[in-house]
């Protein structure tokens, strides 16, 4: 399923921060996906569908490098990613195994796909900064995933950082990690949260003008009333 591109321009505008507080307000605590930190400084926000993907703990007779041959692998899930898509990878926080290196991230990375999000960790950290890929991780581990975990499948319901992921719903990411945006309730937080980003420049521009935060945030009638006739 394909993100409407006015969606992702709005919600590019927004910052996670202001999506868990609007999130918060609509009963959903748990969206903040845990371990999610950027692999490095300066990577924008990004927004995109989830594609997911699933590893359980490692099983000698299945974790093998020769795993890496069979339809069921990281390879063949790569290769169903739809461009645009953030891939989110439930490595049940290992850090010790790095689930993707540099030639996995490559071929995302030119399949398009906007971003890897993971509560495990990324091998060969020189080459993954190369590849160019978005990368939000727990950090870097030089044995490969099977050292660790075993691949099970793609594109089903999974646990990323203790967030319930479930194929297709939205993924904001910036510096201060991955929020989940339920898909079924895309199109009415997108609403409240431009709203929500619009109020609180405006509270910002008043505290820069010298304003006291009491009645102004949150703002009382008086100032949502001044808020509601300059906006």
């Amino acid at each position: 399923m394909t993100l409407d591109p006015s969606i992702r321009e709005i919600l590019s505008g927004i910052s996670t921060a202001t999506l868990t507080t609007v999130l918060l307000k609509k009963g959903l605590r748990n969206v903040w996906l845990r371990g999610t930190r950027p692999i490095r400084t300066g990577q924008p926000r990004l927004v995109g569908r989830a594609f997911t993907l699933r590893f359980v703990p490692a099983r000698e007779d299945l974790a093998t490098p020769e795993s890496w041959s069979s339809p069921i692998s990281t390879r063949a899930a790569i290769e169903s990613m739809p461009e645009g898509c953030i891939a989110v990878v439930d490595a049940m926080g290992i850090t010790d195994a790095g689930i993707f290196g540099d030639i996995l991230c490559a071929r995302m990375h030119k399949r398009g796909v906007a971003a890897l999000i993971t509560d495990g960790v990324v091998r060969d950290i020189a080459g993954v900064l190369g590849t160019g890929l978005p990368v939000w991780c727990q950090g870097v581990a030089a044995p490969p995933s099977v050292a660790g975990l075993t691949f099970v499948n793609w594109q089903e319901a999974i646990a990323c950082g203790g967030v319930a992921v479930f194929p297709d719903d939205v993924i904001v990411v910036d510096d201060d990690g991955a929020v989940l945006i339920p898909k079924g309730l895309l199109d009415e937080v997108v609403a409240i949260a431009a709203e929500q980003e619009r109020l609180e420049g405006w509270i910002m521009g008043q505290v820069e003008a010298g304003a006291s935060l009491p009645g102004l945030y949150p703002p009382n009638a008086e100032n949502r009333a001044r808020y509601e006739a300059e906006k």
